[in-house]
């Protein structure tokens, strides 16, 4: 049974209190083996791929489907907010920052509901994140103000976001191992389907109902959906043996983590950026606030088509691999196809095409950073990782609105583009970086094994080594160890992982 554990939860195990601690340091010490009755509960623990995983993938899915989902239709609320003057001597820069206020509340309270899940449970977090969100949108509804919007629409609604985001996110990839990426990929999609169907119903509504019955109708829904999904969920805390810290700060001793937290910064620099931009830029180019909608709706139909999509090729051709390319190739396209859209048809088609891989590091964040500190210690580093997000979401389409030109012309998004492109590449090259370390560590790892193995059956059969020996044939020194983990991070080593074709 013990020989089915997933790597993850056997390196994990390995790097205890100290996520930087190396097991490969402790090869030469051979401690004693634990009795049999003594084996944790962790070794024996098969994820079981499947089963009632596929009921927690469902609900997951129509959880991010309305937080995620309606969060993404604020594109549609901002270009009617800014086009109608709806609460008088408000500058378009307050409107923006409600949108990204919203985000980064929802990663601010991260380390709380972290602790919270840690103390009382999954399910009371998910359901205090169901009660803030429902408020928050009735209560929009009754807003006279711009601070009643920012505090219901921007705060509120993030806090509930970020309650029902973090309950939910650690518990698919405690259901699957080999399925794992496919199964994230399909929880991401939610977002992306939900920001479809929003991002149409709110521009359908307002004009007929009128704002604050558009925000009561999606109260109502998001209500009846939400409750059911977390009531729900499962997890299996318990059998992976979760730690739940709310701030695993040894982690910011390893580079790699550094690396990874710099995709994210970056990554979302240049999403929010273009998630809540693109229906005021299909404005700027002489279309409609009906064809504007529609242009943030396919934007989000590309990520509800992507993400699963994401999350299968990562599986097959590897979880970093995919993640880096998808990231570079998403700055790519904002480069070459978004600086060039003019005509709704090759808006249209940037808005799908950039929609399947605009959001990468929400279909791959919880599988690559699983891959890179292990399942166990996945919870305290998503929470670290939530906490860093907060300044990039918040400012990210504040500083796209600065970016704009405030004149007229086809360049008034010109700025905006180049920026969000760039962002997403730069993202792309610290995601690259830990492929290299990722390489290199996997083959430290092999050839410690390799070393391991016939030094064991040599011990079985021969004498045990001279005491003066300072390092007995076939043993591996801790300094030695130290050498070459050292030696990961050196450019010609690096470099030359980097460009090795392997799947990680």
């Amino acid at each position: 049974m013990a020989d089915n554990t997933p790597i993850d939860i056997i390196h994990s195990r390995d790097y205890d209190e100290t996520p930087d601690l190396d097991p490969l340091f402790q090869l030469d010490q051979q401690p004693e083996p634990a009795p049999k009755d003594a084996e944790t509960k962790f070794d024996q623990d098969v994820l079981p791929d499947g089963g009632y995983g596929w009921v927690c993938v469902a609900c997951v899915f129509w959880i991010n489907a309305h937080t995620w989902g309606i969060n993404s239709s604020y594109g549609v609320f901002l270009s009617y907010y800014l086009s109608n003057n709806v609460f008088p001597n408000t500058s378009a820069l307050s409107y923006a920052f409600t949108g990204g206020l919203s985000i980064s509340c929802a990663l601010l309270v991260a380390p709380l509901a972290t602790y919270l899940i840690h103390l009382c449970g999954t399910r009371l977090v998910l359901n205090l994140g169901v009660f803030f969100e429902t408020l928050s949108l009735i209560g929009s509804s009754f807003a006279t103000q711009r601070w009643h919007v920012f505090l219901s629409q921007g705060v509120c609604f993030g806090w509930g976001m970020g309650f029902l985001f973090v309950g939910s996110v650690g518990i698919t990839p405690q259901w699957f191992h080999r399925r794992r990426s496919l199964a994230m990929g399909i929880n991401a999609a939610g977002s992306g389907l939900g920001g479809l169907i929003y991002s149409l119903a709110v521009g359908a509504m307002i004009p007929k109902l009128g704002l604050s019955w558009a925000f009561r109708i999606l109260g109502t829904i998001a209500f009846v959906v939400n409750i059911v999904c977390a009531n729900l969920l499962r997890d299996r805390n318990h059998d992976v043996g979760s730690r739940y810290h709310a701030f695993a700060l040894p982690l910011f001793k390893r580079p790699e983590f550094l690396l990874f937290l710099g995709w994210g910064v970056l990554s979302m620099l240049g999403y929010v950026a273009l998630l809540f931009s693109v229906a005021n830029f299909a404005l700027s180019v002489g279309l409609s606030s009906h064809q504007g909608s529609i242009v943030s709706a396919l934007l989000n139909l590309g990520q509800g088509l992507g993400r699963p999509i994401v999350g299968m090729f990562s599986d097959k051709l590897g979880r970093i691999n995919i993640a880096t390319f998808l990231t570079f190739l998403c700055g790519l396209f904002c480069l070459v196809i978004w600086t060039f859209a003019r005509s709704l048809g090759v808006v249209c088609f940037f808005a799908i095409l950039v929609g399947t891989v605009a959001g990468t590091y929400w279909a791959t964040v919880t599988p690559v950073l699983a891959e890179i500190i292990g399942l166990r210690d996945l919870p305290g580093g998503l929470s670290v990782t939530w906490l860093v997000l907060v300044p990039p979401t918040m400012v990210s389409e504040a500083i796209a609105l600065v970016l704009r030109d405030n004149g007229s012309g086809d360049s008034v998004y010109l700025k905006v583009q180049i920026f969000t492109g760039f962002m997403y590449i730069g993202g792309a090259g610290c995601l690259w970086l830990v492929r290299g370390w990722k390489i290199g560590d996997l083959a430290r790892r092999q050839e410690a094994s390799a070393l391991m193995a016939p030094s064991s059956k040599e011990n079985e059969s021969s004498e045990p080594p001279d005491e003066k020996s300072d390092n007995p044939a076939g043993t591996t020194s801790p300094g030695s160890q130290e050498v070459k983990k050292s030696e990961l991070w050196s450019p010609t080593h690096l470099l030359r992982s980097m460009v090795t074709l392997k799947k990680v």
